[in-house]
């Protein structure tokens, strides 16, 4: 049964992208959002406007990965070949996801914004010239975004608890498994 991801789109103008995020942004789409934010930044890509006006909704691991990246570049650790910190910013967030930055005690990692006229530059879709994420990489994502939400904020911690557990878990049996099959 798979998760269609949403077809993820982005414009780039200078050293600024505008990644439209529509429908649902989920656990299946942020290894490919990670993957793009990543390649971008080797480009010199320092800017960031996640145009969230198409989004319905986002899952505890789409945050999760961006929580991440808001949190590498808070720290110093997240810079681009020029040097230059990524800038990250919430273009139209819904009420229902801006209930869950707020929820989630981490709205204050970004620059949430709210335009009637959103970028008009011309967005192409993010193509996936790889293969699908493996179970493996979409495990590794969910888990490490689960436990950031609960580094972040402790009271996330009752929420994410038995989630992380059972994702830990799950990458632990996929290692295993591809271990004996690969006869190491």
């Amino acid at each position: 049964m798979p998760n269609k991801s949403p077809v993820i789109s982005v414009a780039v103008v200078e050293h600024t992208a505008f990644v439209k995020i529509p429908g649902r942004a989920n656990f299946g789409s942020s290894v490919d959002f990670k993957t793009l934010v990543n390649e971008l930044r080797t480009r010199g890509i320092d800017r960031f406007i996640l145009d969230l006006g198409e989004c319905v909704t986002m899952d505890s691991t789409f945050l999760g990965v961006l929580a991440a990246l808001a949190l590498r570049n808070a720290d110093g650790k997240e810079t681009a070949p020029d040097g230059e910190k990524l800038r990250l910013e919430l273009l139209n967030p819904n009420t229902r996801v801006a209930d869950l930055l707020d929820n989630l005690g981490v709205v204050h990692l970004f620059n949430v914004l709210h335009q009637e006229k959103p970028c008009t530059a011309l967005f192409e879709p993010v193509k996936n010239n790889g293969a699908a994420p493996s179970q493996e990489d979409i495990s590794r994502t969910c888990l490490e975004a689960h436990q950031l939400l609960m580094l972040v904020n402790p009271e996330n911690i009752p929420k994410f608890k038995d989630v992380a557990q059972f994702l830990a878990e799950d990458l632990r049996k996929i290692k295993e498994c591809e271990s004996k099959n690969s006869g190491g």
